[in-house]
């Protein structure tokens, strides 16, 4: 019996050193079959990539041009394993910022080889951009975040807005370091919870990538995209692309749009099927259960094989 099930691909953050040998597909990522697909992940980032996932150094692998490559590949493999283990029928693929890309590479949008070479060129246009700030805001109203981000923007004249829409109690602003600080002042003044920075200097999703755009859309015309054979939600607007142009113009702003993932959250949950987070950590399981989805799994998870086989029953 397939196992018919929405498939979600984690972004960058969810990586960390291991990701093989933890997420148990250090044997797929040294069978002959995808080895040359590891080689030329390593010449593209020119270090070895096993290396480099299982023992770092971390300052490395975090690195925007090199994480973008190697966590698109490591998404890749987690579903090449997926669906050689189980009899999977997917009704949908979506994924969290750069997971987008592992979804369209699912959905035969595109070859993984030019999935590689987009993210890498991706990584490197945002380390171009201007430095900037991130920050989580926890336990504030979206409307109330996006108020105090246009009052920061505009009163301030400093860049800040909201970058990843991820739970309803949980937003992730973007921008100058000011407008950034400024802005989580603010947030907690208006009864924040919590206002977070994280540990980056690249401002993701927001006005700071739109200067990247033009270079961005030359890379992405040199790619010879399809329609997705299963629906792919785009993080932009949470649907689907109806041509070619629109999917890449869609990739396009996704660089300084903000990801609507309480959006896409709601259409997963209107399929009423299980839902499959396929990548290394479960940094994406725990925006479902915040975002109202109970059914989902990880093929992260040391159990998940005998969970899902055990749900397929």
């Amino acid at each position: 019996m397939p196992c018919s099930a929405a498939i979600v691909f984690p972004g960058q953050g969810s990586q960390h050193l291991n990701m093989l040998s933890q997420g148990s597909i250090l044997d797929i990522a040294q069978s002959s079959e995808y080895s040359q697909l590891v080689e030329y992940c390593s010449n593209l980032v020119s270090l070895d990539f096993f290396k480099l996932v299982e023992t770092g150094p971390g300052e490395l692998l975090n690195r925007t041009s090199i994480t973008q490559p190697v966590l698109l590949l490591i998404s890749y493999l987690h579903y090449q394993r997926l669906i050689e283990k189980i009899n999977l029928d997917p009704i949908l693929f979506a994924g969290h910022s750069l997971g987008e890309y592992s979804a369209l590479i699912a959905a035969n949008s595109l070859t993984i080889e030019d999935g590689l070479n987009l993210v890498r060129a991706r990584g490197l246009l945002m380390e171009e951009a201007d430095n900037g700030s991130m920050a989580a805001i926890l336990g504030l109203e979206l409307s109330v975040i996006q108020e105090v981000c246009q009052e920061v923007s505009g009163k301030h004249s400093f860049e800040v807005q909201c970058a990843n829409i991820n739970t309803p109690t949980q937003t992730v602003i973007s921008g100058t370091e000011e407008g950034v600080q400024i802005a989580q002042e603010l947030c907690i003044n208006k009864g924040a919870k919590r206002a977070i920075r994280l540990n980056v200097s690249i401002a993701s999703h927001s006005s700071l990538m739109k200067p990247l755009k033009d270079k961005f859309s030359e890379v992405i015309s040199s790619i010879n995209f399809k329609l997705p054979s299963t629906a792919v939600l785009h993080n932009v607007t949470s649907g689907e692309s109806s041509n070619i142009d629109e999917l890449k113009e869609l990739l396009a702003k996704q660089l300084y749009s903000p990801v609507q993932w309480v959006q896409t959250c709601q259409k997963i949950l209107e399929l009423k099927a299980p839902v499959i987070e396929c990548g290394p950590g479960k940094v994406i399981a725990g925006l479902l259960k915040a975002n109202g989805l109970n059914d989902y799994f990880s093929t992260s998870d040391v159990n998940f094989y005998e969970k899902i086989l055990e749900h397929v029953k």
